[in-house]
């Protein structure tokens, strides 16, 4: 969100220019883990995807889940993105954790439904509850 708010605050006019539509501004990642057993849920926002970007968030999850009482991580399921698939960080990260990783079927992202849906959850009730007029308001 750029200072002052976005379109949300200003309007869909707002950063109409070519320069702004191309500096992907509001743009940030929230990265979401849910624990399929005790649906325990775990998000941080980053500025990207990128592969050790994505292998820090599985380990600081697994570290937030350990101090919640959930000491092993069989499973890691994600979508088949680049990173998750292709990256060897995010591989070792799972491969550090002891557990499988596992991919939903693509274009099926209600096989990994719990996060889909606390993603959505995220979306209503925190991210567009309000205008914000900056990142670190909201």
């Amino acid at each position: 969100i750029p200072d002052g708010g976005g379109w949300r605050a200003h309007g869909r006019e707002a950063g109409k220019t070519y320069a702004q539509k191309r500096a992907r501004i509001g743009y940030d990642y929230v990265h979401a883990a849910v624990d399929d057993h005790s649906r325990l849920a775990y998000a941080e926002i980053h500025a990207d995807e990128k592969a050790d970007t994505c292998a820090g968030f599985l380990t600081r999850t697994a570290a937030f889940f350990a101090a919640h009482g959930i000491d092993r991580i069989e499973r890691v399921i994600t979508d088949n993105a680049w990173t998750y698939r292709k990256s060897t960080a995010f591989r070792q990260a799972v491969a550090e954790l002891g557990a499988g990783q596992r991919f939903i079927r693509p274009h099926c992202p209600w096989t990994n439904g719990k996060v889909e849906r606390f993603n959505r959850t995220l979306q209503t009730e925190w991210a567009y509850r309000q205008v914000f007029t900056s990142n670190t308001e909201r």
